[in-house]
């Protein structure tokens, strides 16, 4: 039988239709399950100072968002940002199995609604060592907000969507819908504020637009270092200031330096500084990395100490928005770049077999040539005008020297005595001159579009990116 407070709120909703001046909306459901409920909240400082909801589909759904509306209405905003599908659930008396996924649209709906008032409207006043977690929803986030509140430190985790696709498997993706829902799971566990920012607008613009050009140029740009360094860590640092929080930490393998740099990470298998290496000074000064010191298993150790759900959650091994998708047909889908044959040669010009089109081959690939030689063979470059793919054996891909583009150096270009040119590639010593790295040692297969990093022993003082 239906809990009295459940009848009350599906006979007399509190905020149905209402749509307070000022409010940010948030919406969950829709075709897929016939549900859906949208949420509209108005913040003020640090307060939810009205909401409103309005819903279709079953009647658990009318009764959730009423439950929602009643829970954040008056609330601060902190204590909003901690409802979820168990507050809601309890709010209504405790919903059976077949009627929690009501409660669930009604947390994400609130959420997205939430997250989106925080980012324009909140103002809390600075608190002395809070902090905001990024917040994936795998464990190397959910660790680091269980180290950036040891010792008593006040912790609000935010978590980002940046891409939603049909054709994505959002279980392996971490800037999914589902990924939001698990990450703010993990923080509601740890009994942290959890928001949602919804970027996807500025990560289509600023990620996946840029990284379709660039296949289309021939280039095989990096978009993991483009999004840390213009759109995500930006965006966090923003809220950050919002909520009163000073720094922002996250999950990343990294390190600080004395004078506030990046510095690669204790363990050298998970360094991830590669990926950070355009991030500004002023961003930098903010961010903190709680893992640094740490190894990934020792980090997995303390997520099972913490009986965090996560703890043996695989890691992203994909760019986000290709999860559960191929390459090709995402260049198709998103970027216009269907089928278009062309001729594989060889440094001569000599044709050895066709391709399906330049855009899906890169600067050191072996596999899928559609050739067959004697020994083997390697991509050397691609041209996008004459749409062509030349390949030669492993000797042609070594250079000394590699062209850049927009070199960014935070100490004078003599302090620089490595580089990095891919993501897992160990360092190279090397000089800057004339716009160009000048190599020590032969260097396989530097990709044009992809990210040059420059190091000063471990710390990272700079980036480029790579034109050939």
């Amino acid at each position: 039988m239906p809990d009295e407070r459940f009848e009350e709120h599906l006979q007399h909703p509190a905020g149905r239709g209402h749509a307070p001046a000022g409010a940010h909306a948030g919406a969950a459901g829709g075709a897929v399950c016939g549900d859906l409920v949208k949420v509209v909240v108005a913040v003020r400082g640090a307060t939810v100072i009205d909401a409103g909801f309005d819903a279709s589909g079953c009647g658990a759904a009318l009764a959730a968002g009423s439950a929602v509306v009643e829970l954040v209405r008056g609330a601060s905003l902190l204590d909003a940002a901690r409802v979820g599908a168990g507050a809601v659930s309890a709010a209504l008396g405790g919903l059976s199995p077949g009627k929690l996924h009501a409660a669930d649209l009604a947390a994400d709906a609130l959420h997205r609604a939430l997250g989106a008032a925080a980012a324009a409207d909140a103002q809390l006043a600075p608190a002395a060592g809070r902090t905001l977690v990024a917040m994936s929803g795998g464990v190397d986030s959910a660790v680091a907000a269980v180290l950036a509140g040891a010792g008593g430190a006040e912790v609000v985790a935010v978590t980002l969507e940046l891409w939603r696709d049909p054709e994505n498997d959002a279980e392996s993706s971490c800037c999914s819908a589902s990924a939001v829902r698990a990450a703010r799971a993990v923080a509601h566990r740890l009994g942290l504020p959890h928001l949602t920012l919804d970027l996807r607008d500025a990560f289509r613009a600023g990620v996946v637009e840029p990284w379709l050009a660039g296949h289309a140029q021939g280039l095989t740009p990096n978009p993991c270092v483009g999004c840390n360094g213009h759109v995500r860590l930006d965006a966090m640092v923003d809220l950050a200031d919002r909520l009163g929080a000073a720094t922002l930490a996250t999950g990343h393998y990294a390190r600080r330096a004395p004078d506030g740099l990046l510095r690669t990470a204790a363990d050298p298998a998970k360094d991830q500084t590669y990926m950070l290496a355009a991030l500004s000074r002023a961003t930098l000064a903010r961010l903190r990395f709680p893992l640094g010191e740490l190894t990934k298993p020792e980090v997995r150790a303390l997520a099972r100490e913490q009986e965090l759900p996560v703890a043996a959650k695989p890691d992203s091994q994909d760019l986000c928005f290709l999860a559960g998708t191929g390459r090709e047909r995402f260049l198709a889908r998103h970027g216009g770049l269907h089928e278009r044959p062309g001729d594989v040669v060889d440094r001569t010009g000599r044709v050895l077999g066709r391709h399906r089109g330049h855009f899906n081959f890169t600067v050191g690939q072996r596999r899928g040539l559609g050739v067959h030689a004697p020994e083997p063979l390697y991509v050397v470059r691609t041209d996008a005008r004459s749409n062509t793919v030349t390949v030669g054996p492993r000797e042609d891909l070594g250079v000394r020297r590699v062209a850049l583009r927009g070199v960014r150096l935070h100490r004078d270009a003599a302090s620089v005595d490595a580089v990095k040119l891919r993501y897992r590639a160990a360092p190279v010593p090397c000089r800057l001159q004339d716009g160009a790295v000048v190599l020590d040692a032969p260097f396989a297969a530097p990709a044009p579009g992809q990210t040059a990093v420059f190091l000063a022993g471990d710390v990272i003082v700079g980036s480029a990116t790579i034109t050939g």
